[in-house]
């Protein structure tokens, strides 16, 4: 006998990822990493929003459309962030200089303040820090800390140049 969960349909794939993700971090804080990424990888497969379970994510938190986002284990994001489709929130590395792995519990994802927005497709990799009421804008490859009150964008041609 085979036993199939009904498919959710959500009109809001961000704020379903976010309560699947909720859920997620509270098993993971209990001790219980293998059941909080099934329920991320659940979240994950309906909504295409891979949040890891040992983020720490803020109050007021909203991800607009979702498709491809990705937010590593030790990321931290702070209250009334807001993210578009296919940011990452990654890591720059596992290997220390020396060629030994990192300790997983080694901050190496970004540490985004409040107040920020990021737009669709920015890479942020690394363990940096995107200043409170910063602007990251959109397809920006982002792998330095920006201080607060920042406004990132691609670099603009030269005149002249195609």
């Amino acid at each position: 006998m085979q036993v199939r969960l009904p498919r959710a349909r959500c009109a809001l794939p961000g704020l379903y990822a976010i309560m699947h993700y909720r859920l997620a971090n509270l098993l993971s804080r209990a001790g219980l990493p293998l059941i909080a990424r099934v329920i991320s990888e659940i979240a994950h497969s309906e909504t295409g929003v891979d949040i890891h379970p040992a983020a720490t994510i803020g109050d007021s938190f909203f991800i607009d459309h979702g498709t491809g986002v990705v937010i590593g284990g030790t990321a931290r994001i702070g209250r009334n962030v807001r993210i578009y489709q296919a940011v990452t929130l990654g890591a720059k590395r596992l290997n220390l200089e020396d060629g030994s792995l990192v300790d997983r519990n080694t901050p190496r994802h970004a540490q985004v303040e409040d107040d920020v927005i990021i737009y669709a497709g920015a890479t942020i990799l690394g363990f940096i820090t995107i200043g409170q009421g910063s602007t990251i804008g959109g397809n920006v490859w982002l792998t330095h800390s920006v201080p607060p009150g920042s406004q990132i964008t691609q670099a603009q041609s030269q005149a002249g140049i195609a």
